[in-house]
């Protein structure tokens, strides 16, 4: 065989294997085409949540600038999409007061969400003996003179979203609630256990992803 031979066998190796690799990225253009047009059309709504009522089982500040916690929250949250299931791959819970944490984060299981479908958690957050700030402290104190605190309960996770057999990849989900817990007024909340008092709140979370 003639090397000119060899080189237009070579020749059309080359034409193939082209062939092949551009009908592979014309392929994959097309599917993600096809779901970028499905996810722009279905437009995934962001999970909503609401915090129900809370549970005081300690909530005291000691000198110098020291509180420990211990709270029981409930919490609700729901997937608003017909068509779009919810990956919740993590979802902490803590709580804060005047922007400073003042709990531990306490880790939800990971779970799927399915259309319209709720789901409600009741996870325990608390801190022992934690530092406060002492301008936070002096807040405190006034705020415990004057018989209520507003606290705000927090979530931080990460989800993704399921269309049919696409699963989309991870988005940040942080979710803000408003607790405000009236330690003064003994007609706000129900005696649940020794000290322990139950707070109906029904507050809409403000969430983004």
């Amino acid at each position: 065989m003639s090397s000119k031979d060899c080189g237009g066998h070579g020749h059309k190796r080359r034409k193939i294997f082209r062939r092949i690799f551009a009908g592979i990225l014309v392929f994959l253009f097309i599917v993600l085409v096809t779901i970028l047009i499905i996810w722009a059309v279905l437009r995934p709504s962001k999970p909503s949540f609401i915090l129900q009522d809370a549970t005081v089982y300690a909530f005291n500040a000691t000198t110098p600038n020291f509180l420990t916690s211990n709270l029981q929250v409930t919490f609700s949250t729901r997937n608003p999409n017909d068509k779009i299931g919810v990956y919740y791959d993590r979802l902490d819970v803590y709580a804060e007061y005047r922007t400073q944490q003042i709990t531990l984060r306490t880790q939800i299981q990971p779970f799927y969400q399915g259309h319209k479908e709720v789901n409600v958690w009741s996870p325990f957050v608390y801190g022992t003996a934690v530092p406060v700030a002492p301008y936070n402290a002096v807040s405190l104190g006034q705020d415990q003179s004057a018989g209520a605190v507003q606290l705000m309960i927090k979530m931080d996770g990460r989800v993704r979203f399921k269309v049919g057999a696409f699963i989309s990849g991870r988005y940040h989900l942080y979710a803000r609630c408003d607790a405000y817990i009236q330690f003064g007024n003994r007609n706000a909340g129900v005696l649940v256990g020794n000290n322990a008092v139950k707070y109906t709140l029904a507050e809409r979370c403000s969430v983004s992803v």
